[in-house]
């Protein structure tokens, strides 16, 4: 593939800071927190039981399904639950766990899958798998250095660099979009799919991993690999299809020369991760990634200016539209679980910047999802909702509410499009950042309340599941599933919440020297704290 120099330019030109732009006066710095020591232990004692079920009937393999007591391997059998448990385990300080996390991490080979696993996302094993070891390399040389011997954390990197060099086929292609579905087991080892075009998240949710994995070893190609595949992201070839609004972009690439195939989009599963990662590599790096800054920045004004939008029966509540191109007529009134980590997304934007106006509205926005929460009868949120938005009246893309639906709308400001709820984080997520933003405890009480309610929910059998209903008395039936997300950041996000200082906690006050990627492992920042 080509890696191509002025990618690195790109992404690494700075522009001025941005603290004159915001109308507002500047943010307090400093807030106080407080520390639940019972809280934390419910969240410990949740975090044990459903690892002890996992270890006991599923352990090497990668998810438990609870109820039957057995497993899947729905992340190519290398045992993506103990990975993504790793640093929660750290941060927990259970060494145990740790321990035999560790010794699993060091025997996996990443040069083969399970029978029957053969197709590997680059995608879902950057977040979990990478991002887990490379986070864990960074706790274990640094706050939970001596847990383990120096050769097991030498081992994990290099577990990382292996897998890493398995993935890199994906990069292979004309332009250096990646292609995101790989097929191992061959014969010459991995090949990519046959595809054409390939998602704006998956490939822009890579260029965290990859850069920390780039400068811990000092290879430069990692950083080069995902550099060149952002920058079809940040400067888009063919703007009038695949960037509708300024810097709010399309969904789907041409891995054949990198431009757009759409200009549908939004805040959404397959688009959402990348506009997370362009405020937090400025966090990584600020003097790297200046320009990754300013396209957020572009996004986020868009989609005030846009995309925000108020239910017509709760004018109170603002949500997030879609859109299917640009204008008013194209705007999809829409949105779900996973779209509800840009509460948080944008309040840490707006610590980073000092726009209290972004902060300001990544509230509003952690408001909506609340709200989610509060209208079931579990007390958990939806995969997925709509509303008629209160302004542009009856068009054909704003209708009402389906006639079933109607009393619920109007109480709640949304319908139910998809009433499951498979263990996401993303609204405990947005508590998180809106608590340490803020101070106030009422985030904490919001997310205990929220643990609570999936604890009383969707425990089952030997450890937690994924249910089918959310607005179903004890959630309908459930699903079998523990996914490995649950051990990675509901019960992270769920933990740090109610804890004290810590190094890797989120700061208010210019010095973060860590940054969650999206699967919630921490990494260490390269440039100076802000």
């Amino acid at each position: 593939m080509h890696c191509y120099s002025w990618a690195f330019l790109a992404l690494s030109s700075v522009s001025p800071a941005v603290v004159s732009a915001s109308p507002l006066a500047p943010r307090p710095r400093g807030p106080s927190y407080v520390s639940h020591p019972d809280r934390l232990d419910g969240v410990k004692e949740a975090f044990q039981r459903s690892w002890n079920g996992y270890y006991e009937y599923a352990f090497p393999n990668d998810s438990l399904k609870p109820i039957s007591k057995t497993y899947e391997n729905d992340r190519n059998g290398w045992g993506a639950s103990a990975v993504d448990a790793l640093s929660t385990a750290l941060v927990m300080g259970n060494d145990a766990v740790i321990k035999q996390i560790v010794d699993h991490i060091l025997s996996i080979n990443f040069n083969e899958t399970v029978q029957g696993g053969e197709s590997v996302s680059l995608f879902e094993t950057t977040i979990r798998y990478l991002g887990g070891m490379v986070s864990a390399y960074d706790f274990l040389t640094g706050p939970s250095e001596g847990i383990v011997d120096k050769d097991s954390v030498d081992g994990i990197l290099a577990q990382a660099v292996n897998l890493a060099e398995q993935l890199s086929v994906a990069f292979n292609t004309p332009s250096g979009v990646p292609v995101n579905d790989l097929i191992f087991n061959g014969p010459n080892g991995p090949v990519t799919a046959n595809e054409t075009t390939n998602g704006i998240a998956t490939i822009g949710t890579l260029i965290l991993e990859w850069t920390r994995l780039s400068d811990i070893t000092g290879n430069q190609k990692y950083f080069d690999f995902t550099a060149t595949a952002e920058s079809y992201l940040v400067d888009v070839i063919n703007p009038e299809v695949g960037e509708p609004y300024p810097g709010l972009i399309g969904t789907n690439v041409n891995v054949k020369d990198g431009t757009f195939a759409d200009g549908s989009g939004g805040w959404n599963g397959g688009t959402d991760s990348f506009y997370e990662y362009l405020i937090k590599m400025y966090v990584y790096d600020s003097e790297r990634f200046g320009k990754l800054k300013d396209r957020w920045i572009a996004a986020v004004d868009s989609s005030i200016k846009y995309l925000a939008s108020h239910p017509s029966s709760r004018p109170d509540v603002t949500f997030l539209a879609a859109y299917n191109g640009k204008g008013e007529d194209k705007l999809n009134f829409v949105s779900s679980h996973l779209a509800c980590f840009d509460g948080g997304n944008i309040i840490l934007g707006g610590l980073t910047l000092d726009r209290e106006d972004y902060v300001k509205f990544g509230l509003e926005l952690v408001n909506g999802c609340h709200d989610t929460y509060l209208g079931t009868v579990t007390g958990i949120g939806p995969e997925s909702f709509r509303w008629q938005d209160s302004k542009l009246g009856n068009l054909t893309n704003n209708g009402p509410a389906p006639a079933n639906q109607a009393d619920f709308y109007a109480k709640n400001g949304y319908w139910i499009t998809s009433s499951a709820y498979i263990l996401r984080p993303e609204v405990m997520e947005s508590y998180y950042y809106a608590y340490r933003a803020t101070g106030d405890t009422k985030y904490q009480d919001w997310a205990w309340d929220a643990f609570l309610n999936i604890n009383k929910t969707c425990s089952a059998g030997v450890g937690f599941s994924a249910v089918t209903d959310v607005n179903a008395p004890n959630g309908g039936s459930f699903y079998d599933s523990q996914e490995s997300f649950w051990f990675a950041e509901v019960l992270k996000y769920s933990y740090l919440v109610q804890a004290g200082e810590a190094p890797y906690q989120v700061s208010a006050d210019h010095n973060n020297e860590w940054v969650f990627n999206t699967e919630a492992h921490p990494v260490k920042v390269f440039g100076k704290p802000i």
